[in-house]
Order: C-alpha cells, then structure tokens, then sequence
C-alpha cells in the first residue's frame, strides 16, 4: 500500500523470493519486527523505546500516543504510532525521477571479518556506479548504512538485542558515477566508524543528489592511469549489458 511498508517487506523478503503485503495484513506483518526494523528508527530512538520495554513494533502500536509523545517528542510520536500500526502516509508515484539509489549487502550470519565487510562495499560500490551510468545520472552524496546483530552494549560478545544500524554520509568533491570513486568514499566512511569486533548483519549503500550525468562537471586530471580507467569502466559496462552483470568484475569480487 505505500512505500514505508515496502521498505520493510523489502528488508524481509529472502533472496530471489517475492514479499507481498496487503493493507489488512499490514498490522500482523508489522508486529514482531524490531522498533529498528522501522525506517526513520535511529539508534538513539530504539534504545529509548526499548529502555522502556517497547522493543517491537506490536508494542509500539499498542502502546497509547501519549506515551511515545513523552518519549521520543510530539510530532515524532504520532509518527512513530501511526507508522506501527500500519498507516503508510507516503504515496507511489508512477514514473517519478529517482531522487536516490541503493545497494544493500546482507550476510548469511552476523559477520566480524573487516575483509568480508570491505568486500561487500566494493561489490555494493560497484552496482551503484553501474545503475547510475546506466540512467545517465551522477550523484552528490553517498551514505554508508551499517547495520548490527544487536545493541551497543552487546557487540562484544553477548546475545540477544535488537538490531540497530549507524549511518554516515559524505558529500563527494564532484558529483559522480565512477565506481572507483564511490567504492573509494565508501572505505573512508566504514573505516571512520572505528568498528571493532563489531557483528555486522548488513551494509547499504545510498547515492543521493541524483543529477544529469551531462550536466555534470569532471575535474581534469593529468594522471592517464584515471582516464584510463574510465575507459575500461564504459567497455565494462557494455560487456555487462550483453552477457550479464557478472560478465565483469574486480578481482576482489571473483572468489
């Protein structure tokens, strides 16, 4: 019925199969996620929530407005009630332009391997990249969203919480769809998080300031190492277009 519950089902939806959910279903579906399952849900408004025993959204929904209001403000209360009960405000809007992409990477089981994390970025990277060349667009902003097994408290070690996620974003030098670029921007904010031993259960990215790749300006540069590998982007592109999208691929992403 609206994209808030579409984002959900889209997060509980396994690999390959579809997840519908209708109005009258939306409620039951809600109801034994996380409050974090909820987009617009930070870190800081799921560890009040739950500080207070409202660690789903069955509870949420169940508990009076003027309790969320108390907890987490006026307007993000009603909010917050409305959109666990199932009431999806937002509207689907036919051929509408893109104002983002995303590419989000899940792992089979909460992951602490920095190398399998990077990994992941590259190959979320590099998807970006090509669904914006493929639109003609370039983008101004990137946001890195990491999301973990459980709350602050438990990443090192215990068990049980809820899922929580930290999200940064960085404003690029020059807009753009260089896959080597967002994958460059996509490291500095992963590792300005200063994650340790952390249990990560996913990783998205989001390009952000979508424009007109024509419009777009591109700083010259004298290094022919960058020309030429924007060379071998476009060729990429086309091999991927004709034999799939695994056709091409860095060396990082064959194993």
């Amino acid at each position: 019925p609206g994209p808030m519950l579409a984002r959900v089902a889209q997060r509980a939806a396994r690999p390959g199969v579809t997840c519908a959910v209708s109005a009258g279903e939306a409620h039951d579906f809600l109801a034994g996620k996380p409050v974090a399952a909820l987009p617009g849900v930070g870190a800081a408004t799921a560890r009040t929530l739950c500080e207070y025993g409202l660690d789903t959204l069955g509870r949420v929904a169940a508990a009076p407005l003027s309790t969320l209001q108390r907890l987490v403000g006026a307007k993000a209360g009603r909010e917050l009630h409305e959109k666990a009960n199932g009431v999806d405000r937002g509207r689907v809007v036919p051929n509408a332009v893109s104002r983002s992409l995303a590419a989000e990477r899940r792992f089979p089981r909460d992951e602490l391997d920095p190398v399998r994390h990077r990994r992941a970025l590259l190959s979320a990277g590099e998807e970006l990249g090509a669904r914006l060349r493929a639109v003609e667009k370039v983008c101004r902003t990137l946001t890195l969203t990491v999301r973990y097994a459980d709350l602050p408290h438990s990443r090192t070690g215990s068990s049980g919480g809820t899922p929580i996620s930290t999200t940064r974003g960085r404003t690029l030098g020059e807009p753009t769809a260089h896959s080597a670029d967002l994958t460059r921007t996509a490291y500095s904010l992963y590792e300005a998080l200063g994650l340790q031993r952390a249990r990560v259960r996913g990783i998205a990215l989001r390009a952000e300031g979508l424009g007109p790749a024509d419009r777009a300006s591109h700083q010259l540069t004298f290094d022919p190492a960058d020309e030429k590998a924007r060379r071998i982007e476009e060729v990429a592109d086309r091999a991927r277009a004709k034999f799939g999208p695994r056709a091409v691929m860095p060396g990082g992403l064959a194993a």
